[in-house]
């Protein structure tokens, strides 16, 4: 005979409605709630990751992307725009404080006057590779304190199909 799992807040959530309106299916609430608390658990750790490195979430992401666009590590800031959903002015801000941190560099773009093209510096490719790698040791830890690898797998796919059937 398994174990039923501890029960964690949301439950307790679920619980308190089944009680005042038994008529209602609760079991998305008790998905996405689980899912909204795990991404703030999350980012709270991921945060303290990127910080040792001296950047927010917000800064690796546009370090990040930079870095798997692939050699030479540039991007449009229209581009980078595109892929971190970002209004422009939002990604001026945090182009201007990485640059001025010496992770990136604009320069213009050869092919049109009017376009800027926006570059990792050799400093953001070892800052984004350290965070990346730091990052991921704090998702590897959360992961196998409570799935095998199987289960983690599982998870990811169940997520995927998730996401997809969103439009997300």
């Amino acid at each position: 005979m398994t174990a039923s799992p501890a029960l964690d807040p949301v439950d307790a959530i679920t619980a308190q409605w089944a009680v005042v309106r038994p008529d209602l299916d609760t079991v998305p609430m008790a998905v996405f709630g689980r899912v909204y608390r795990l991404t703030h658990a999350m980012a709270e750790r991921m945060d303290r990751a990127y910080a040792s490195f001296g950047i927010s979430r917000g800064e690796f992401d546009v370090l990040a992307t930079l870095r798997r666009s692939g050699e030479p590590y540039t991007l449009s800031p229209r581009q980078l725009s595109a892929t971190l959903m970002l209004t422009t002015g939002g990604m001026t801000g945090r182009l201007d404080k990485l640059e001025r941190a010496g992770l990136l560099g604009r320069s213009p773009d050869p092919h049109d006057r009017r376009a800027l093209r926006v570059t990792l510096s050799e400093r953001g490719l070892e800052i984004v590779d350290g965070a990346v790698t730091a990052g991921l040791a704090v998702q590897r830890e959360a992961l196998e304190a409570a799935l095998d690898e199987r289960e983690a797998e599982q998870l990811a796919g169940l997520l995927r199909k998730l996401l997809r059937a969103t439009g997300a």
